[in-house]
C-alpha cells in the first residue's frame, strides 16, 4: 500500500518536518534539460487537477505545441496505486502504454523506489524521463520551442524575485495551510498566505502582468494556483480568510490569464474538485465534493 499526498505515491511515510507538524514538499527525481526541437518524441504526462502539471499544459497552449507535444492525462483520483490513467486500472497512457504513473517511472529506472509525481516530460526516442519538475518543465518548453518567451533574459531576475515569494508563500502555502498537523503550523503558514495575496493585488492594481506588463512564466506560476483558489483552498485547506473574489485587481488578473487564448481549455474544475476532495481521506473521509462558489472567470475583463 502506497503513501498518497498531493500526487506523490512511495513505499515509505510522507515527509514531514521534524516535530513541528508542518508539510514539506518532496524534492523532484529526474532534472535533465537535454531535449531536442523535435516535433512527435516528447510526451507529456499531466493531471488536470494538479496546479504543478498545469502549468506546463498552459505553456503548450499559449506556445501552441498541441501538434508537437503530446499529452496523456491520468485520472483525478489518487488512491491506493496514485496516479492511474482513466477509471483505475481500466485505461492506458495511449503514448506509453503503461496503466499507472508508477509503471513509467520504472519504466525508465526498473529499481526507482521515490516519489511519482506529475508533470513528466517523457523521450519517447530514449524511453526516458527527462525531468518531472514542473518549473523546469515550463522552462524547457519555453526554452526550446517558445525562444524563452516567458523567461527572457532582461527580465530574469525580477520574475524569479516574483517567483520565489509566490512560490513560498502561496503556490506552495496553500499546502502548508492544508497539510498542517499542528495549530502552530497552520498559523506559521496562513499569515504569509495572505499578505502574499494582498501584495500581489496592490502589484497587479495598475499593471496586467506581474513583471514588465507582459505575460511571463510568473503569471503562469501564480495562475494555477488562484484558479483552485475559492474552488478549494479556502474550504479543503482552510485557507478561508478571504477569497480570491475579495481581491479586485487579482481576480482581475485570474479573468485575463484565463482569457487568454488556450488557457480556459486547460482547466477543468470537475477534475479540480474531484482529486482534492476525494484523494484526501485525510482531510475528508467521507469524500463529500462542497457545492462550491460561482466565480465566473470568463466574466469581462481588459486583456
Amino acid at each position: 500500500m502506497g503513501h498518497l499526498i498531493d500526487g506523490i505515491w512511495n513505499s515509505g511515510p510522507i515527509l514531514k518536518k521534524e516535530g513541528d507538524g508542518s508539510f514539506e514538499r518532496v524534492a523532484s527525481s529526474f532534472r535533465d534539460h537535454d531535449v531536442e526541437k523535435v516535433a512527435g518524441r516528447y510526451h507529456l504526462v499531466v493531471a488536470l487537477a494538479c496546479p504543478w502539471a498545469h502549468r506546463t499544459l498552459i505553456a503548450r497552449a499559449l506556445l501552441k505545441l498541441e501538434d508537437v507535444i503530446s499529452v496523456g492525462v491520468v485520472s483525478p483520483l489518487m488512491l491506493e496505486n496514485g496516479w492511474e490513467f482513466g477509471a483505475p486500472g481500466d485505461d492506458k497512457d495511449p503514448a506509453t502504454g503503461v496503466k499507472k504513473l508508477h509503471e513509467l517511472y520504472t519504466k525508465a529506472v526498473p529499481d526507482f523506489t521515490g516519489k511519482v509525481t506529475v508533470p513528466v516530460l517523457w523521450d519517447s526516442q530514449r524511453q526516458r524521463i527527462v525531468n518531472n519538475e514542473s518549473s523546469e518543465v515550463l522552462r524547457i518548453i519555453d526554452r526550446v520551442w517558445g525562444d524563452e518567451r516567458f523567461y527572457p533574459q532582461a527580465l530574469r531576475a525580477e520574475i524569479d524575485e516574483v517567483n520565489e515569494r509566490v512560490y513560498g508563500s502561496l503556490n506552495n502555502g496553500v499546502y502548508r495551510c492544508g497539510f498542517a498537523l499542528t495549530q502552530a503550523a497552520y498559523d506559521e503558514a496562513i499569515t504569509p498566505l495572505f499578505a502574499t495575496m494582498a501584495w500581489l493585488d496592490e502589484r497587479l492594481r495598475t499593471r496586467r502582468f506581474l513583471v514588465a506588463d507582459t505575460l511571463t512564466e510568473a503569471d503562469i506560476r501564480l495562475f494555477t494556483t488562484l484558479v483552485r483558489f475559492d474552488a478549494v483552498y479556502v474550504t479543503h485547506f482552510k485557507c478561508n480568510l478571504h477569497r480570491l473574489v475579495d481581491y479586485p485587481s487579482l481576480f482581475a488578473f485570474a479573468r485575463r490569464m484565463y482569457q487568454q487564448p488556450g488557457v480556459a481549455a486547460t482547466v477543468d474544475f470537475d477534475q479540480i474538485k474531484q482529486h482534492y476532495f476525494r484523494s484526501h481521506p485525510q482531510l475528508n473521509p467521507a469524500g463529500i465534493i462542497p457545492a462550491g462558489f460561482d466565480v465566473d472567470f470568463a466574466a469581462a475583463v481588459d486583456l
